[in-house]
């Protein structure tokens, strides 16, 4: 479990993750990464407080769909070129974090074939939304 599950605005709050989502888009700013299609695993995690996200009636309209991380991510991805990670981070986390019931989102982006010595080259970012 994340260590951010100790800030007190998330005490309260459910966890949802999608792991390891492997797609294929065209990213990158060399003249080579802008020829294909590179392999990127993505890993997000919700933040949604309890009484959003705990079903009463076991229906899934009460709680956030895994559907709209992956479909998010899917819409994000095909809208062209995306130059850097950082951006592709950033875009995903400000979407997630428009849901109204998310109050708080991480996003990780990994390029795994990028270099031969290594897993894999990323970037993360976590933001919750202000009070």
């Amino acid at each position: 479990m994340h260590n951010v599950l100790s800030h007190p605005a998330l005490v309260n709050c459910r966890r949802l993750f999608l792991s390891n989502y492997e797609i294929y888009i065209n990213i990158g700013v060399h003249d080579f990464e802008k020829k294909g299609e590179q392999r990127v695993i993505l890993n997000v995690d919700l933040y949604i407080p309890l009484d959003m996200s705990t079903p009463s009636q076991d229906l899934l309209e009460e709680v956030v769909d895994y559907d709209f991380m992956r479909e998010t991510i899917k819409g994000l991805s095909s809208q062209g070129h995306i130059h850097l990670q950082e951006t592709f981070c950033d875009d995903i986390v400000a979407a997630m974090l428009r849901h109204p019931k998310v109050v708080a989102a991480c996003v990780s982006t990994a390029k795994p074939d990028v270099y031969p010595d290594c897993h894999s080259v990323g970037v993360e970012v976590f933001r919750m939304k202000q009070a």
